[in-house]
């Protein structure tokens, strides 16, 4: 919850400066607020930055006041979609079964969902991070066809990693991500696995973007709080582009 319109735009227009002349090494996307959609879409026109939204109901339509469908989002002409964020869930209860669901809708809509499992501080103090990330990859995945895995985005956040004053490593962070390909590998096939985006979001910034990059299954990132200054964000965008080109 940053920025108004007008702030939004200010980003906006810095990136598209800043990647003038930029090539499309990697994806780069913004999700603003919902009230920024509008005139964020009509300021990424011509320019490689592509647009998402933050996340969106089940329903399509009706007396659910406040919420905002997939049509609506595909209407702004958003690409993408943030579901299950650690925030959505630790504060508005929501769980797999309900992310699962928006994952279909999302899919149905022709949007591309960013998919975030990750585990708490106490999980992760507990021992159990292997078994929540099975946990939370089988239920946002649930009854998936193989079309459907292949146009999804995983974020893994470690809700322990994200203003706790407490760091993944990019070693520990590359683990989890292993863990990921695995059993998407287990449900699908290796080569859906292999070619299947995982994002790393547990406070990726520039000065640490380029060491979690450059790691095995770290294929980019979730930004958050790094992503609101141009200089900061467009640092992240550069270790992108050079991880890749090492990977390449």
């Amino acid at each position: 919850m940053n920025k108004d319109i007008h702030e939004t735009a200010a980003l906006i227009n810095e990136l598209k400066e800043r990647m003038k002349d930029f090539r499309k090494e990697v994806d780069v996307a913004i999700c603003p607020p919902f009230t920024s959609l509008v005139i964020a879409k009509q300021l990424v026109k011509d320019s490689p930055i592509k647009l998402g939204a933050q996340n969106m109901s089940q329903h399509d339509d009706g007396a659910y006041t406040g919420e905002i469908s997939a049509r609506m989002l595909t209407a702004v002409g958003c690409d993408y979609v943030i579901l299950g964020h650690s925030e959505r869930r630790q504060y508005f209860k929501e769980t797999d079964e309900l992310v699962n669901v928006k994952v279909k809708k999302a899919l149905k809509s022709g949007l591309t969902p960013i998919v975030c499992i990750g585990e708490t501080l106490e999980e992760r103090e507990s021992g159990l991070t292997d078994r929540i990330i099975t946990t939370q990859v089988k239920g946002v995945l649930h009854e998936l066809s193989l079309e459907d895995i292949q146009k999804v985005v995983i974020a893994y956040e470690p809700v322990w990693a994200i203003g706790t004053g407490k760091n993944a490593t990019p070693d520990q962070a590359n683990l989890v991500h292993k863990l990921i390909r695995k059993l998407v590998g287990q449900l699908y096939s290796w080569s859906v696995a292999e070619s299947l985006p995982i994002q790393y979001g547990g406070s990726m910034n520039a000065q640490n973007a380029a060491s979690l990059l450059s790691e095995s299954d770290i294929d980019g990132g979730l930004i958050g709080g790094a992503s609101l200054k141009s200089d900061a964000f467009m640092a992240i965008i550069q270790a992108g582009v050079e991880a890749m080109a090492i990977r390449a």
